[in-house]
């Protein structure tokens, strides 16, 4: 049986922390018309899942967290316990299917199950139908969620190979000598150079944990962004040219998530402003997520995330400046090894007994978090549309978790020529998600426009 990692295990004990959390990861798919016969997608479904192990195991914990859980094959299994079907009332517009999603993102994933849901949605305007994929964090990342879900469509390769290589940020100690020969001369000087090396990497991330640790326990501006969540959810989607943000990059010399977080600050300082809030320069330090995932573990059905914690420049009213002012800060991010810092830190916390790592995440996020005040998870998809029973998706949204007194969280995509933004937000201190939807994409708008 496989065991959990400590990173694994760590987003259950966040879950454990707050009864009103959900900590789920989802993909909305929405798929041309007609929609085929639902026993034929459940029946078109169950051939594929049974090639997926982690969708048919049940997690198994110990008394006092002596061991980590482990994944062990259900021998209840029962497919009928996570297909699901709804349809929504007519007309079947983008308001009744983001209220679903919201439900169903709201509720905790059943532990005495595999612990994912496949929710088959018809009723849509155009014709159109779609399904909506719920795992929990436990079991998959960003990255890991959409091999998953590559499981599920009909295409032989939909390039999620690609899809790695793009989110790939770990850094490796680099090898300073492949072939050190014979000479001891040479063996000398490799070991030296070796040592120079790992000693870089090592000063790079204390001064990546330093930040990390000052960014989490230094409080950000007090604001409506942060604090205590309910059990229930909105949800929100926006979704904007890939060719406009791709111009965007171009004029600017920036990168694809330097615009979706420049999109996102923008909307995120109109929502501040909306609700009589002063923005500041501390008023949105967001949680980053990095892929630490290599090649070889693409298959790999785990949590491999590093992060980061830049401060988005809400403070900023100009779009061009917000952008430029992401991409600085997000590039200090990067060298300054906060995500070295993270990687070390997941990678010597499996190191420990698991006891003790459990305790302390138990105790940990169970105090009041104020230093992080959203969540901007960026994935990068496949350029090329994709089928399920034949029938094409249309659009892919993903949905990310809230968690820890961040009442809003954004997940990022970019599928065919959209980059879509899925915002996930607490019922009640989140009621105007639909404007931070309309707001990242006129934020995009905006800086298209500067570039003609």
């Amino acid at each position: 049986m496989e065991h959990l990692t400590n990173l694994d295990a760590g987003f259950l004990e966040a879950e454990d922390s707050d009864r009103h959390v959900s900590l789920a990861v989802g993909s909305l798919s929405i798929l041309e018309g007609p929609m085929p016969a639902v026993d034929a997608i459940v029946s078109g479904l169950a051939d594929r899942i049974s090639d997926i192990p982690r969708f048919r195991q049940v997690l198994q914990t110990h008394l006092l967290d002596l061991g980590p859980p482990q994944w062990a094959d259900d021998p209840h299994f029962d497919l009928s316990h996570h297909i699901r079907r709804a349809a929504l009332p007519a007309p079947g517009d983008g308001d009744a299917l983001n209220a679903l999603v919201g439900d169903v993102m709201g509720r905790r994933l059943d532990r005495d199950r595999p612990l994912w849901e496949c929710w088959i949605i018809e009723g849509l305007q155009d014709s159109r139908w779609a399904m909506l994929v719920k795992i929990h964090h436990c079991m998959a990342d960003g990255i890991a969620t959409m091999h998953l879900f590559s499981r599920l469509v009909d295409n032989e390769s939909p390039g999620y190979d690609t899809v790695i290589r793009a989110a790939k940020q770990s850094a490796k100690v680099p090898s300073q000598q492949k072939d050190w020969g014979l000479n001891p001369v040479g063996w000398v000087r490799g070991v030296g150079r070796a040592a120079i090396t790992a000693t870089r990497i090592s000063a790079l991330a204390v001064g990546g944990a330093l930040q990390v640790t000052t960014a989490i326990l230094r409080p950000a501006q007090t604001s409506s962004l942060n604090g205590p969540v309910s059990s229930m959810r909105r949800f929100a989607a926006a979704a904007v040219s890939l060719d406009d943000v791709a111009r965007i990059c171009d004029a600017h010399g920036v990168t694809l998530n330097d615009v979706a977080l420049a999109a996102i600050t923008s909307s995120y300082r109109a929502a501040l402003e909306r609700r009589g809030e002063t923005p500041a320069r501390t008023s949105l330090r967001t949680l980053v997520p990095v892929s630490m995932r290599s090649n070889g573990a693409a298959d790999r059905t785990d949590n491999r995330v590093s992060l980061m914690l830049p401060a988005l420049p809400a403070d900023a009213a100009d779009p061009v400046e917000q952008l430029q002012t992401v991409h600085r800060r997000l590039s200090a991010a990067k060298s300054s090894g906060q995500r070295e810092a993270g990687g070390i830190f997941v990678a010597l916390s499996n190191l420990m007994p698991f006891p003790v790592t459990a305790w302390a995440v138990r105790a940990l996020t169970r105090l009041p978090q104020r230093g992080i005040v959203t969540l901007a998870t960026n994935v990068p998809g496949p350029r090329e549309r994709l089928t399920i029973m034949g029938r094409t998706i249309v659009r892919v949204l993903p949905i990310p978790p809230i968690a820890m007194r961040l009442r809003t969280g954004v997940a990022i995509l970019t599928y065919a020529d959209e980059m879509v933004f899925g915002i996930l937000g607490d019922f009640d201190a989140a009621a105007d998600v639909d404007q931070l939807a309309v707001g990242i994409e006129t934020a995009v708008a905006t800086l298209a426009a500067t570039v003609g």
